[in-house]
């Protein structure tokens, strides 16, 4: 994981940007493959890369399911009928709990007003009825080298917006994408596939 995302008087210019806590949505045509239609919390970005979870893609997986093959059981919480989303393609092997920033927990970074945890003591705070008030898990998350998501925001493959926890934690995941576009101000009615280039 990256661990510091910080930019500092070195960066060369190309690496000005910073769009860690923000939503980046999919452009129709110019993102295919498993990230087609997506939207992904962007959680670290900086000079060595990005690294996000997809926050719309729900799988066949239970959040009961998951943690019985981890041998946890989930007591009676408001995350009984929560899903395992696809964080995207990479270490879909491996989960990862994006959260309210509630808790201590052993392998955990801060985002602002929510965490990104991948130790096991989260989800045993959870099982237990415990443990942050809103969370998503994903299975795998989506990641970026150096540079490379500055170039496909360069050839408009993704739009980017300031992230809104509602949309994470209260909208449901069939509707993040619009919710997400809304937010800059956009109907996925005007979204074509054609970069506007003159």
């Amino acid at each position: 994981m990256i661990q510091d995302p910080k930019i500092t008087q070195e960066t060369p210019p190309e690496f000005a940007i910073d769009l860690s806590n923000q939503f980046l949505m999919a452009m129709p045509g110019m993102v295919t493959g498993e990230l087609a239609g997506t939207v992904i919390y962007v959680c670290e970005h900086g000079p060595r890369g990005a690294l996000g979870l997809v926050i719309n893609r729900p799988t066949d997986l239970s959040l009961s399911s998951l943690l019985e093959k981890i041998d946890l059981k989930l007591e009676i919480t408001p995350f009984q009928t929560n899903t395992v989303f696809f964080g995207g393609p990479v270490h879909t092997d491996r989960g990862f709990v994006l959260h309210t920033a509630q808790g201590e927990y052993s392998s955990s970074i801060k985002l602002g007003a929510l965490a990104l945890t991948t130790s096991r003591d989260v989800l045993q705070e959870v099982a237990a009825g415990k443990g942050p008030e809103k969370l998503l898990v994903t299975l795998g998350y989506s990641g970026w080298g150096a540079g490379q998501l500055e170039n496909e925001l360069a050839q408009n493959a993704w739009l980017n917006v300031e992230a809104d926890i509602d949309v994470i934690f209260s909208t449901p995941p069939e509707l993040r994408y619009p919710a997400a576009l809304k937010l800059l101000g956009i109907d996925p009615i005007m979204l074509t596939g054609a970069a506007g280039h003159a």
